[in-house]
């Protein structure tokens, strides 16, 4: 009787916990679904470090860490690898869990990033690299490519040396996980920290048979994004720790120079957020719009939320609240169909989820996607 009484107990609780989830995530939501969770393999500690990227044939691509012994960062796990599913329908469905990168045990690649190519129709996959038994605390920066919308990938090529300083051998540096952008100019643009010289840009103008350094450091400035304004002018939106907020700059000539402001708008506990463009003017859409997404406090890793801008960044909504829970690393991305995906870390790193909404359920019908064929 008293086991009995223990699974009925272990039950309801359980249930409770499910439903108490259930209750923090928003109402209205197109599509859910946890990508990747610590229930999925018994051998498997964690999945961490989302990044989402629409491919150019309108497939979805979600990448993550596979931590096996240990939900560690790099430097303290010897068997770390980059996985992925794709959705061929707005995220409806996916495929099932396939391995990017494995390397031997004792080898680890974390923090998976990407950016897609709309000229070549190609996609670049970053991570970080480190080989624990002969280079411990040595990150070396990778890239992998894709020519068919991420069904099979190119072997990695170490682009350190193009992007990072000589003395910075030993230096704690990364490449921001989640995405980088293709600028107006065909430029391909990416974030990687120092985190004892500030974060630095790196870019290509060959659509990545070569990249190279932009030497101006940026700071405060942790994990961070890049996107382009509509005046050409980039702008790097940043995690800053201790601050209670994004910090927020601006370059009108691209990298040489910065203009830095905090962002108190932008409440944030020292967290990976993630920025993308929605819609612009140049784009024969009639208003410019940027995303952003966060664990929306100034203290504690919860309250995933998304936000709209109107006029590049000066100010934002207030946003809308899409999990009221644990949250953390996020990434956004636009769907073929107009709807908006993010791809979230949940409840202290357990699930991974993928959701989907509209524009007009984000702005509680204040605003609209109308497509260009409309």
């Amino acid at each position: 009787m008293k086991n009995l009484i223990v699974v009925a107990i272990m039950f309801l609780s359980l249930n409770s916990i499910a439903q108490e989830n259930k209750n923090q995530l928003a109402d209205g939501l197109i599509e859910y679904e946890d990508l990747f969770n610590s229930s999925m393999d018994k051998d498997v500690e964690c999945y961490r470090i989302p990044a989402i990227v629409t491919a150019p044939n309108g497939d979805l691509i979600a990448a993550i860490d596979e931590r096996v012994p240990n939900c560690g960062d790099l430097k303290w796990s010897k068997d770390i690898n980059i996985i992925m599913r794709r959705s061929s329908d707005n995220g409806k469905t996916w495929t099932p869990i396939e391995t990017v990168i494995d390397f031997p045990f004792g080898q680890s690649a974390s923090d998976p990033s990407m950016i897609v190519d709309a000229i070549t129709q190609e996609i670049f996959l970053f991570y970080n690299y480190m080989d624990l038994d002969k280079e411990l605390n040595v990150y070396y920066l990778h890239v992998m490519k894709s020519s068919d919308n991420g069904k099979t990938w190119s072997k990695p090529e170490d682009i350190t040396s193009q992007i990072a300083k000589p003395e910075w051998h030993k230096d704690f540096k990364f490449i921001t996980s989640g995405r980088g952008i293709q600028t107006s100019k065909g430029k391909l643009l990416h974030c990687m920290v120092n985190l004892n010289s500030g974060m630095h840009l790196f870019a290509s103008d060959d659509h990545g048979k070569s990249w190279y350094f932009i030497d101006t450091p940026i700071s405060p400035a942790d994990e961070s994004k890049v996107i382009e304004l509509v005046d050409g002018s980039w702008m790097v939106n940043a995690r800053a720790n201790g601050k209670g907020m994004r910090y927020v700059h601006v370059s009108l000539d691209e990298g040489k120079t910065w203009e830095t402001r905090a962002e108190e708008q932008l409440i944030d506990p020292g967290c990976n957020g993630s920025i993308i463009r929605y819609t612009s003017i140049v784009d024969g859409y009639k208003k410019n719009r940027l995303l952003f997404s966060n664990a929306k406090m100034k203290k504690g890793r919860k309250n995933m939320t998304v936000r709209v801008s109107y006029d590049e960044g000066k100010t934002w909504t207030d946003g809308r609240t899409i999990y009221t829970g644990g949250s953390a690393y996020s990434s956004l991305t636009v769907l073929e169909n107009g709807d908006i995906g993010l791809f979230f870390e949940q409840d202290d790193y357990k699930k991974n989820p993928f959701v989907s909404f509209s524009l007009e359920w984000l702005t509680f019908g204040d605003d609209k996607y109308i497509s260009l064929e409309n």
